[in-house]
């Protein structure tokens, strides 16, 4: 399975998430993390990584053949063992390693796509900030799912409509997430047409461990495979990993709380549903009454 995450606009932690979706990804899966941000990577600066091997290396290698067992040996371990496979932080190199891997004759990315689809493994592709020019498109486009994760603030939801109809063919399975406080998820299902699987919950603790941050003393100890942040990643990963029909969306966290057992765990947009379509003439937030919420997430790193 091929999993993308992105943004459209600003930095709304997709790399953090990314992080916590692999590795809360349920058990017995493969999970495999991929930095493919054209602006370059940020998780072997973060982690104290080797500069090789990466993303560079495995466009190299993938020029030599399709052996899907190739990617594993351009893998490297974040601390608690996840595997990733990182981009340099130069923009340039990125986006040359990226349309390295596009230029192949399997729609872009053939062996990251013959990878996913070995028994029990998922791939998960950080791809940053998309627009239809970026070199990560073709990954997007080959994904089983795409995660598009947004603030709720009303400049950040205001260009979307004008955007939703090519999100929306990028992926046959797309999936919207709320990043931080502001708008409501009502509000914003009203406005754009489709409700947002939840909103990323408040754990600044969580997020500065899975962004390679240190803590302070008292919170040595503290685990995010356990906080609300890893608790709601898994509960997202489960989600993705039913791959389920549409039916009610995961309601609002609390602030720095525990997101909602997996008995709430949402059904996604199925495959002929697009993400969603703003009905012509109509403005984001600009409905009488509509007010922003102060719930949300505002830990999280990009």
């Amino acid at each position: 399975m091929l999993i993308s995450l992105l943004s459209v606009k600003g930095s709304p932690g997709v790399t953090t998430f990314a992080v916590a979706l692999t590795a809360r990804w349920p058990a017995p899966a493969r999970p495999l993390l991929v930095e493919a941000d054209p602006s370059g990577g940020d998780l072997a600066l973060r982690f104290g990584l080797s500069t090789t091997p990466n993303l560079v290396s495995l466009a190299a290698a993938a020029r030599r053949g399709g052996d899907p067992e190739v990617i594993w040996l351009h893998t490297q371990q974040l601390p608690d063992g996840l595997a990733v496979i990182t981009a340099p932080p130069d923009a340039n190199q990125a986006c040359a390693a990226l349309s390295a891997l596009a230029s192949d004759n399997d729609g872009g990315v053939g062996i990251l796509r013959a990878a996913a689809y070995q028994p029990g493994v998922v791939v998960i592709a950080d791809c940053g900030r998309v627009d239809p020019d970026s070199p990560a498109l073709p990954i997007v486009c080959a994904s089983d799912a795409l995660v598009l994760l947004t603030r709720a603030h009303a400049d950040d939801l205001a260009h979307l409509p004008r955007r939703m109809p090519a999100i929306g063919a990028w992926s046959a399975y797309p999936v919207l997430l709320l990043v931080g406080d502001g708008y409501a998820a009502a509000d914003v299902t009203r406005e754009l047409g489709v409700p947002p699987l939840g909103r990323v919950p408040d754990d600044p603790y969580g997020a500065a461990v899975l962004a390679g941050r240190p803590i302070t003393p008292r919170r040595r100890r503290y685990d995010p495979t356990h906080s609300a942040l890893g608790k709601y990643a898994h509960t997202i990963a489960t989600a993705l990993a039913l791959r389920q029909p549409p039916t009610q969306p995961l309601s609002d966290p609390p602030v720095g709380g525990p997101t909602a057992p997996h008995a709430s765990v949402p059904r996604l947009p199925s495959a002929s549903q697009p993400i969603a379509v703003m009905p012509s003439g109509s403005h984001v937030m600009s409905r009488p009454g509509s007010r922003p919420n102060d719930r949300g997430e505002g830990g999280q790193a990009s």
